[in-house]
């Protein structure tokens, strides 16, 4: 594999106007592609430099999506802080924000007043609700679009209390949105020259993650529920009980389930009427998990691991993070790296889900102190303070 110095982006400056979760991870993203991320902080910092763990105002949360950035203070509430980075971004390839809608023009840093001045400026927006419609002035947290999307009404199991995903889909959904905007919005670019603006934010990045919840309600299958581990649209394709606790088991179409069949001692079952194709197992999944689960309940984990996985049929563990990040597999795709911090020491990060053969993200470099690049990147734009 032949690879580069530089990252894809390299020659990419981005200026970083945002806070917390949503904004960091994407702009953290173009940083790991090898973009110039400049983040501007508050003189108080990013919100994150205020949670658990910290020394200083260093803390792991901030470091768990700002890495390979460089801080600079400034107030925006002073007219100084508001000129110098409208002329940042005067020469910005992108400029990233997170405020609720209208927050960035009463600033004079939107998006008319940026591009009036730097056409080819792609300007990105991540809100709670979007920069149109009747809530857009909402505030945007990961809990209330979860609720306000749909998420939480089918999360969880049957009969139970509503629940968020234990990850922040939406937060993490509209970053993953933003970046690829902002990527196809640079592609636009080379060929007209002309920026534009990205626009997303976290309930629609929650509803359009509702793919087969969605596709249900629409086909008229009525309104979705929560199923526990189980899917909507094949079966079975769950959590499976053993004797000393759970796996997953996915026999996704009718080659996999006679095979997980033969594998049970049941090869019948394939020609039961309320099993004889997938629609039909759907129908019954709850009866059918209740059969595997009468052979399963009788060996361990470990046995059923071993046989089905022998047998090609797709399953796996259920794995808590002390076993993800032992797992050999996780560690050879170099998912856990080793980032060293002058006030945090050493530790262990998040690796990059994208492998490039010529430009592979840059995951090692920390998360930058508060401020740390400011003279720095003053001196580079001929700016004094």
């Amino acid at each position: 594999m032949q690879t580069t110095t530089a990252g894809a982006l390299a020659g990419v400056r981005v200026i970083d106007l945002t806070q917390v979760m949503a904004g960091p991870f994407c702009t953290m993203l173009l940083a790991d592609l090898g973009a110039d991320v400049i983040k501007i902080e508050p003189p108080d910092g990013d919100m994150t430099r205020r949670m658990p763990g910290g020394v200083g105002n260093d803390t792991p949360a901030y470091n768990a999506v700002n890495r390979g950035k460089r801080s600079i203070v400034l107030d925006l509430k002073t007219a100084e802080g508001r000129g110098i980075a409208a002329r940042l971004a005067a020469s910005a390839d992108i400029f990233a924000e997170n405020s609720r809608p209208g927050v960035m023009a009463s600033f004079g840093l939107d998006y008319a007043t940026l591009s009036a001045r730097n056409p080819r400026l792609i300007y990105g927006s991540i809100s709670g609700y979007g920069q149109t419609g009747p809530d857009r002035a909402k505030g945007g947290l990961d809990l209330i679009a979860q609720g306000v999307a749909g998420i939480m009404s089918v999360t969880g199991e049957a009969g139970g209390p509503p629940m968020k995903s234990g990850i922040p889909l939406t937060d993490l959904g509209a970053a993953l949105f933003a970046a690829t905007g902002i990527l196809a919005a640079l592609a636009h670019r080379d060929r007209t020259g002309a920026g534009q603006w990205v626009d997303t934010s976290l309930v629609e990045a929650g509803v359009a993650l509702s793919v087969w919840e969605a596709t249900e309600f629409f086909a008229g299958g009525g309104i979705p529920g929560p199923l526990g581990s189980a899917h909507r649209m094949v079966a079975p394709y769950q959590a499976i009980q053993c004797a000393d606790g759970y796996i997953t088991i996915g026999a996704s179409n009718n080659k996999l389930f006679e095979r997980l069949c033969e594998a049970l001692g049941h090869p019948e079952w394939t020609q039961a009427p309320e099993y004889a194709d997938n629609p039909s197992r759907v129908r019954n999944k709850v009866a059918l998990a209740a059969l595997i689960e009468s052979v399963t309940s009788a060996q361990p984990r470990a046995h059923w691991l071993e046989m089905l996985g022998g047998r090609d049929i797709p399953c796996g563990p259920i794995n808590d993070y002390a076993a993800v990040f032992a797992d050999p597999h996780i560690v050879a795709r170099e998912m856990v790296v080793d980032v060293e911090h002058p006030s945090l020491g050493s530790m262990r990060a998040l690796g990059s889900p994208i492998k490039m053969s010529a430009t592979p993200p840059d995951v090692r470099r920390r998360a930058p102190r508060l401020g740390e690049h400011t003279d720095a990147v003053f001196r580079e734009f001929g700016l004094t303070r």
